[in-house]
């Protein structure tokens, strides 16, 4: 047998695994780590999240990023040398923590790596006949693996598309394995660049199990503050959008949009969502001389009304337990609008559930690894119950 087949082997025959989980979002705020300790699989997973860091991305990193992030023409040239580098840099911010946690390589016994999403074109958003639904991720597993030693699993969303579904969100796995509870229905709501959630059932039942894209989340709130706030990244406490008043008018254009009725699960991402679609509602609208402050005020609005346009779809009689996670639970002003739109649900973060908010979307990427060596039997429903990962040895 050939070692590597045979390490992997033994890994998935172990009590314990203990697997790192990669996440960076489209926000391109950087690499988020998560060190996790796994026991069981299926749902009898347990996971225990042993450290976490997010490793920002410097703005040398993010300006090669955003040059072909979202875009449908970019230099070919350009993506070629940003999948390889983006996987020897992922590759070492990964030995930096191990450094900072005093943990060998060799301890380590596999990576998650989600990629870093640079396209998403799911077949009802990109409407060529003949071609179906696509995503694309870069930083290359392989590299990963060589650079660091530790077997790696990448590219998760090909086998998504693959057998039929659309690439994303992936949370769904994840979410029912770890964070089911029969007797209460849960909205797992992660807010990132692009907002998402996973309706877990309290009787359990996977056939009424989905997770879905619902529109913005931070997204377009921080491409419109870097525009006009240079220095700022994104709406740091949602100060400037608790500053400025919101526009009616380009509010409710910006909500005159067939993805907000189209039925669930579906995806969408910024290559609709982008800066172009909001300066043509303002020139639908007239209200292109916004001040900055009342742009960022209309834009957090939509994320709001988006995100609770979806969840009052999710449910019809008994009002779901929301557990926020993603960037947008630290703004207030998106926080306090959701509570207010949605009254009868109960809100809080992930931590009451045993996992960081922060570290969630990476260690959702653990559980799709561990699932992938030791599971692979669990019956998602309606959705394709299929393992996910590629794998790269190191050697």
């Amino acid at each position: 047998m050939n070692a590597n087949i045979e390490k992997l082997c033994q890994i998935a025959g172990q009590e314990e695994r203990l697997i790192i989980g990669l996440m960076s979002g489209t926000s391109l705020d950087g690499l988020d780590v998560a060190l996790c300790r796994f026991r069981g699989s299926g749902l009898k997973t347990e996971v225990e999240v042993v450290k976490f860091h997010t490793v920002p991305y410097d703005e040398h990193t993010k300006s090669h990023i955003r040059s072909v992030f979202a875009r449908k023409q970019v230099e070919l040239e350009k993506v070629c040398l940003l999948n390889a580098w983006i996987g020897q840099l992922h590759a070492g911010m990964i030995l930096q923590c191990l450094g900072e946690w005093n943990y060998q390589p060799k301890n380590i016994h596999l990576i998650a790596s989600h990629g870093q999403t640079i396209y998403h074109a799911p077949q009802s958003q990109h409407g060529y006949s003949g071609f179906s639904n696509a995503t694309l991720q870069i930083g290359d597993g392989d590299h990963i693996a060589v650079n660091t030693g530790i077997i790696t699993f990448s590219d998760f969303r090909q086998k998504h598309v693959a057998a039929g579904g659309e690439g994303a969100p992936l949370a769904v796995y994840g979410d029912y394995l770890l964070f089911s509870k029969k007797g209460e229905d849960r909205i797992l709501l992660n807010m990132g660049g692009i907002a998402n959630f996973t309706f877990l059932p309290g009787d359990l039942d996977a056939s009424r199990i989905f997770s879905t894209d619902v529109g913005p989340g931070n997204t377009l709130i921080d491409a419109f503050v870097r525009h006009y706030f240079p220095g700022k990244a994104y709406d740091d406490n949602g100060s400037i959008a608790a500053s400025g008043r919101i526009n009616e008018p380009l509010l409710k254009s910006l909500r005159d949009h067939p993805f907000f009725d189209a039925p669930f699960p579906k995806t969408t991402g910024p290559e609709l969502f982008s800066t172009e679609y909001v300066k043509g509602k303002q020139s639908l609208t007239g209200t292109g001389g916004l001040s900055p402050e009342d742009l960022i005020a209309t834009l957090t609005r939509f994320t709001v009304e988006g995100i609770a346009y979806s969840v009052k779809k999710s449910f019809t009689s008994t009002p779901p337990a929301v557990y926020l996670s993603g960037g947008g639970m630290h703004n207030p002003v998106i926080v306090t609008g959701l509570k207010e739109l949605l009254p009868e649900c109960t809100f809080s973060d992930t931590s009451a559930l045993g996992i960081l908010p922060d570290a969630k979307e990476a260690v959702l990427f653990a559980t799709l690894a561990n699932e992938a060596v030791a599971g692979g039997k669990t019956d998602f429903g309606n959705i394709p119950s299929v393992a996910m990962g590629k794998v790269s040895f190191p050697e």
